[in-house]
């Protein structure tokens, strides 16, 4: 069972590059391979847990980029998000496969990735590689770009409007 310190260590807040500089440091020290992906990750569904442990199986650590309230109505409009980014965070950090969450105010990931250089991007199938933010970055490196395939029939806005019409 982890304990509630063990969680909030693993969450990053965005203007924290100390901290983050430390666990890249330590990972890149014993030779982990970093995979990165991010997202809104609003309301936690099976859909999310099966995207996110398929992530962490290419590599050894798993960071996860979290969309901050802010960012997230930017991109999804004034009711967004449902969970506030702190309940977000801490859900995504109690999975036993993240290794650290890293809230980003700005609407692309972009600047993060570029401070974490992982391995391993990762995105959902419904990207091409190099559409991907963060691609030039990761190649750069001879890194690689990877897309999932989504668990069909789940999504979070397909939660909401189910929730809508059951109203």
């Amino acid at each position: 069972m982890l304990k509630k310190h063990v969680i909030e260590s693993k969450i990053v807040q965005a203007n924290d590059s100390a901290q983050l500089s430390r666990l890249i440091n330590n990972w890149r020290k014993h030779a982990k391979k970093v995979v990165f992906t991010n997202g809104c990750f609003d309301i936690l569904h099976l859909g999310h847990i099966d995207y996110l442990s398929n992530a962490a199986d290419l590599g050894h650590e798993l960071v996860v980029g979290l969309n901050t309230d802010k960012s997230v109505r930017r991109l999804k409009g004034p009711g967004r998000p449902v969970n506030d980014q702190d309940a977000r965070a801490r859900l995504l950090a109690s999975l036993f496969f993240v290794s650290a969450v890293v809230l980003f105010d700005e609407d692309t990931p972009y600047e993060l990735i570029k401070k974490v250089q992982p391995h391993v991007l990762v995105k959902g199938s419904d990207y091409k590689a190099e559409d991907i933010v963060g691609y030039d970055v990761v190649k750069a490196r001879q890194g690689e770009v990877v897309t999932i395939d989504f668990l069909e029939g789940f999504s979070t806005s397909a939660i909401i409007e189910k929730l809508r019409q059951e109203k």
